[in-house]
């Protein structure tokens, strides 16, 4: 598939190579995305930062040395129009009390990341979309 610089670039966050490779797989197959970056923890995904520019964070929820959590809140400080996903495979009940206030755009269970749900979430949460759904950052 021809890629062009309109492409959503996207960093996927996860500490599990397994879920990178995943994600990557899914963005490859998603029509209008590219993956620009990967990390394998919260502070590599803030180094990163210094190199690319994602307009798309998948970001795990919980993650070693680092929860993907307050990593959310300190990218958006730095980068406040990127559009991130929290991603997580434990139940919705077991998700950490701020992970609805930290300003990801929503949460997704990472069984249903596919390129269709990819796709939606981008046109309902990206920057020039309705900020409905979208918690504000403290």
């Amino acid at each position: 598939m021809v890629r062009t610089h309109h492409d959503v670039g996207v960093m996927t966050v996860d500490d599990q190579a397994a879920f990178r490779s995943a994600a990557r797989a899914v963005v490859q197959a998603t029509r209008g995305f590219r993956t620009l970056a990967e990390a394998a923890s919260a502070s590599e995904a803030l180094a990163a930062l210094e190199r690319v520019t994602p307009q798309l964070v998948l970001m795990d929820v919980r993650m070693p040395g680092g929860d993907g959590v307050e990593a959310t809140r300190r990218l958006l400080a730095r980068r406040p129009r990127t559009v991130v996903i929290l991603v997580s495979s434990g139940a919705p009940d077991q998700l950490p009390a701020d992970a609805e206030t930290c300003g990801a755009a929503a949460v997704l269970a990472k069984q249903d990341l596919r390129p269709s749900k990819l796709m939606e979430l981008w046109r309902r949460h990206r920057p020039d979309s309705s900020p409905r759904g979208r918690s504000a950052s403290p």
